[in-house]
């Protein structure tokens, strides 16, 4: 069995280091990460274009690397308004929806001059509407502050609101807020009620991230491991049966002088004392009454003699010879009559109490008597 728990050791470890390596593969792939900027390597195409009223000025700058704005939002207007708008393209530069259910948020660098609240909203096609066409298009939105210095906002696209004048104007139940992300046409950043007017101001934005997790990585990571893990545990078990059956047929072999004990202790011996204590044990073992004391007074041979007898001849104390000789036949027994129970062989051998039987036996056999049976069968 020693070599079996080595080869046992040495197969969890390697499987547990591939599965550390696995989970840290599937792990890192999991999280998903998509820069906008610079414009050239963004994996989702835009282009900046401009949106405003009659309310505001307004000057949009493109670089590779970054977007800056600069407006100035009139006092004689109510509802001034302007936009960066990101206005996702196709390889052919024609607007498109894209995907960004996989996303959880968005984080971007960003400054303005001076301080503002800004909003940003993105613009998903809802479908639903049939009134106009850009009625079909839902703003997302939430806002955030800006100062001089620039800073990193993150933003959570699974809290973002839709405004109640849509939901009227199409027809909508303010309780279906429920919305998803899976045709986006473009992503703004514009001013809130809370910006300053009338003075000169700029927005500049540094960088924009698309940050989520794909759970199919850890769904794959989490079959991989079950059937490496399952696989794993069946070879175990079948070689924990195949080196249990080899170890129960290596001590069965080993015992086989003590199978024979009956045939040894008649041997003719030139010690009589020696003699009368292997004939006395060998016919009274199976009696349950049996101890030192009684062979003792049975052989008229001193207890020290007893011992030093069965150490010199067999290597045993009393005690241990005993439930040796016990034992063995218990073995011998189990194999051969499978009609009878452990219990009827544990008392068959001189044990009154079958659990101190089950006991001794699986410290002997490093089995229970029910599973040394049937490692037993052919």
């Amino acid at each position: 069995m020693h070599e079996f728990y080595k080869k046992a050791f040495r197969g969890c470890f390697c499987l547990l280091a591939a599965s550390l390596a696995l989970a840290y593969i599937c792990l890192r792939q999991s999280y998903l990460q998509v820069s906008l900027f610079p414009v050239q390597d963004s994996p989702l195409p835009w282009q900046a274009q401009s949106s405003w009223n009659v309310g505001a000025t307004f000057h949009i700058h493109q670089a590779q690397q970054r977007l800056r704005y600069d407006f100035n939002l009139s006092k004689t207007v109510e509802h001034p308004f302007v936009a960066a708008e990101l206005s996702f393209l196709d390889r052919k530069g024609k607007p498109v929806h894209v995907d960004l259910s996989r996303y959880s948020s968005i984080a971007l660098r960003v400054k303005c001059a001076p301080a503002n609240t800004l909003s940003l909203s993105l613009i998903t096609f809802e479908g639903g509407a049939k009134s106009a066409d850009y009625l079909n298009y839902r703003a997302l939105s939430t806002y955030f502050s800006c100062h001089e210095q620039e800073s990193r906002v993150e933003i959570d696209l699974t809290r973002l609101e839709t405004p109640q004048w849509w939901f009227q104007v199409v027809n909508l139940d303010l309780s279906r807020q429920a919305y998803k992300l899976d045709k986006v046409a473009k992503i703004t950043v514009g001013n809130s009620l809370q910006s300053p007017v009338g003075v000169p101001s700029q927005v500049e934005i540094g960088g924009l991230e698309l940050e989520g997790r794909d759970h199919r990585y850890l769904v794959l990571l989490g079959g991989l491991l079950s059937i490496a893990w399952g696989g794993f545990a069946l070879w175990l078990f079948r070689q924990h049966t195949r080196a249990l059956i080899d170890d129960v047929k290596g001590k069965l072999q080993k015992d086989l002088p003590f199978v024979a004990y009956k045939q040894l202790s008649l041997e003719p011996h030139r010690d009589k004392e020696k003699t009368a204590i292997l004939q006395l044990i060998a016919n009274k073992y199976a009696d349950a009454e049996l101890d030192l004391e009684s062979v003792v007074e049975q052989t008229g041979v001193n207890r020290n003699k007893v011992n030093d007898v069965l150490k010199s001849e067999l290597g045993f104390t009393f005690s241990g010879y005993l439930n040796k000789l016990r034992l063995t036949e218990a073995a011998r027994l189990l194999a051969e009559k499978d009609a009878a129970t452990v219990a009827e062989i544990a008392y068959s051998v001189g044990y009154g109490n079958v659990s101190y039987f089950n006991k001794l036996f699986k410290e002997e056999y490093g089995c229970t008597p029910k599973a040394f049976r049937s490692a037993c069968k052919p």
